[in-house]
């Protein structure tokens, strides 16, 4: 059994420092081979496949082998000083979230999704939708000034959307396109696209 006491705290966005950016990384696919929750249980079996290791070396370090379940903890060694852990918080058939956990560069959750676009089941489409801040003041001075956070995140979870749309059998419509809403202290919302 394990000491609740020793276990790292949840790290949400309410904890961190600077703006509080959203993150939306989406890919749709035409005739997937697999439906959401197939698409999805791959990935669940195996999240660190989906990541590049170059950028992101996901390592399962509270948890049995197998799918996630709630709870299970994951080491992320992100090239640069960005290493931090996750846990598991939320899981269903076709989405699953992570939160921060003390010590990530980041305060806030990451959310996997797989559905279908607008119900049309030729169309399928995996997101990942962040919601954080920086962990502290030194880290958003970082992450804005040197901008390395920023794109070697950028290019963790576009790999990932890439890895997850060829998994699914089907043909990518497009690449993966990259939408953050950057929300300051005075309450303005800063909207950008891309792809």
């Amino acid at each position: 059994m394990s000491d609740s006491a020793s276990e790292p705290s949840e790290q949400p966005a309410a904890t961190g420092s600077g703006p509080l950016l959203e993150r939306r990384y989406f890919i749709d696919v035409a005739r997937p081979r697999k439906s959401p929750a197939q698409l999805m249980a791959e990935v669940q079996a195996d999240v660190p496949r989906f990541s590049p290791d170059a950028l992101a070396n996901f390592k399962k370090k509270d948890g049995d082998d197998g799918p996630i379940k709630l709870g299970d903890e994951f080491h992320i060694t992100i090239l640069g000083p960005w290493n931090g852990s996750v846990r598991v918080t939320e899981i269903s058939a076709t989405s699953f979230e992570f939160i921060t956990l003390e010590g990530h560069p980041e305060a806030g959750r990451i959310r996997f999704e797989a559905h279908y676009r607008d119900q049309a089941p030729e169309v399928l489409r995996f997101e990942i939708r962040s919601s954080a801040r920086s962990r502290d003041g030194l880290v958003a001075f970082a992450y804005d000034t040197t901008g390395g956070g920023k794109l070697l995140q950028e290019a963790t979870w576009t790999a990932f959307c890439q890895r997850v749309a060829a998994a699914s059998g089907g043909q990518a419509l497009g690449n993966v396109v990259v939408e953050t809403f950057r929300h300051d202290e005075s309450g303005h919302v800063e909207h950008t696209r891309h792809d």
